[in-house]
């Protein structure tokens, strides 16, 4: 498990914080079927347009966030705190952040491109 000690408990403050641009950091705790992410993003960070086989669900604890999502991104949804967002596997999405974010994003299985240092392509996007 990644984030958590051999007896997979751990708390947030002890889990580093990954710093993928210089509007978005993240931490990540992983089980066996289940990873939790806790994205910390600054207003105007976007994340570009992608899609992954894992289903997701986004739970926003501060700020506010624009998610377009779809095969068309025909789809949109302004999530506040305790706002919630489930993305099918394989559903195009992307988000806006509005104000200052934290979310916590659930994927099941877990994300095997984010434990890697290439797997992050899509954080580098435009809102363009």
């Amino acid at each position: 498990m990644t984030g958590l000690n051999e007896y997979g408990y751990g708390a947030w403050d002890g889990i580093e914080r990954e710093v993928l641009t210089g509007q978005i950091e993240r931490q990540v705790a992983t089980g066996d079927g289940l990873m939790m992410a806790k994205l910390f993003l600054k207003k105007g960070a976007f994340v570009g347009t992608h899609s992954h086989p894992n289903e997701q669900f986004t739970y926003v604890l501060e700020g506010r966030l624009l998610f377009r999502y779809g095969k068309q991104l025909q789809h949109e949804a302004v999530l506040g705190p305790g706002g919630i967002l489930h993305l099918p596997a394989n559903v195009p999405h992307n988000a806006l952040c509005l104000e200052d974010a934290v979310d916590l994003d659930i994927f099941t299985p877990p994300r095997a491109d984010w434990l890697t240092p290439d797997g992050n392509q899509y954080f580098f996007g435009s809102a363009a």
